[in-house]
């Protein structure tokens, strides 16, 4: 289990006690129990794992109200709110290394690849069908290799925007690999909403995202 730390986020570590860090980047619903159900796997996993309250305290069941904390949301505080937590993981002595990996779902994914538009400090980025529509995202400061992973059903991330994704990545000079899982849909890792977790999807992306930090962060 992790801990609450104010004004922050919820942090988990590893029972290693040490190891590389990582930024765990919420959905639209806020800093809510199944994002920091996701970092404590990443921290059995082996990682220093990070989940900022980029809605400072505010969460909901309701997607209605999660529209409006989505597009309430400050883009660029949020950004710096981003830089804050990677700035904290560096600091920790649990963590190992001089950068850290992003993976963020839904909303988090897009701003996990905004997170390596704006920091140096970003090693690795894993995206879950990220979308957020008042995220511009300059790819020539891309800083880091991106995993995407999507859902062929997803009508809020079709796969035309994947393609159109990879072409804006590799036009400048970026790295990017994806996968599209065929019966899946929007927030299909979710295993907290039965009417959108694909559980083969879910479990494919998890161990490609291990595999990806893996190999592209080192500690």
């Amino acid at each position: 289990m992790g801990t609450d730390i104010a004004q922050l986020g919820y942090l988990a570590t590893p029972k290693s006690g040490s190891g590389a860090g990582l930024i765990v980047l919420q959905e639209w619903w806020g800093l809510v129990p199944h994002i920091k159900d996701v970092a404590d796997r990443f921290a059995q996993a082996g990682y220093v794992a990070l989940a900022p309250d980029l809605y400072r305290g505010e969460s909901t069941t309701s997607p209605d109200d999660a529209g409006r904390l989505m597009m309430a949301l400050n883009i660029e505080q949020a950004a710096q709110d981003l830089q804050k937590a990677v700035d904290y993981l560096l600091q920790q002595e649990a963590v190992r290394g001089d950068k850290v990996g992003v993976v963020g779902f839904c909303m988090g994914g897009q701003l996990a690849l905004l997170s390596a538009t704006v920091s140096s400090s970003i090693a690795a980025v894993v995206d879950f069908y990220g979308i957020h529509p008042k995220v511009q995202l300059d790819f020539s400061k891309l800083s880091a290799p991106i995993l995407g992973l999507f859902g062929e059903q997803d009508s809020s991330v079709p796969p035309d925007a994947v393609k159109s994704l990879e072409t804006a990545v590799r036009n400048q000079g970026g790295a990017i690999e994806t996968k599209i899982y065929p019966n899946a849909g929007h927030a299909f890792f979710n295993d907290t909403r039965a009417d959108a977790y694909q559980s083969e999807a879910a479990i494919d992306a998890w161990d490609s995202t291990l595999k990806f930090f893996k190999h592209h962060l080192t500690a």
